[in-house]
């Protein structure tokens, strides 16, 4: 069974709404999941996982939320290399640039997508939590 951590920050709930869609759909494929917010995850705790998606919402000039994901973040990516990795978020503006700029940021630390990257404009809609399920299946 794989053991697949979820890692978010939210502030409108658009996030955490497409969080428990990738747990569920990682706990319909048989995984053991684990859910964290950005402040109670850490890099020594990336090797307790085989798989771990992060969510995140574009935040000010789509950058990712700066005070507890960010610094998270980039704590635990230099951890990440040879781990099934997944990334999710809502926006409310733009074009999902801070999506963009966050999987090149990965790929450039080596990182191994298990699948592509879920956004949702908004409040994620019947597509995007479809979306978020899969992810989290992907992960299992």
């Amino acid at each position: 069974m794989s053991k697949i951590a979820i890692v978010f920050w939210s502030a409108t709930g658009n996030t955490e709404e497409m969080a428990k869609a990738v747990e569920s759909g990682a706990q319909e494929a048989g995984a053991q999941v684990s859910v964290f917010s950005a402040a109670e995850f850490s890099a020594d705790m990336v090797a307790d996982f085989d798989a771990i998606a992060f969510g995140c919402p574009a935040m000010g000039d789509e950058v990712l939320e700066e005070d507890e994901f960010q610094p998270m973040f980039d704590s635990v990516l230099p951890a990440l290399a040879g781990k099934k990795v997944a990334l999710f978020g809502s926006y409310g503006w733009g074009d999902g640039q801070w999506m963009r700029d966050w999987e090149e940021v990965c790929q450039n630390a080596g990182v191994d997508f298990a699948c592509g990257c879920v956004t949702a404009n908004e409040a994620p809609g019947e597509e995007a939590v479809a979306a978020c399920k899969k992810l989290g299946a992907s992960l299992a």
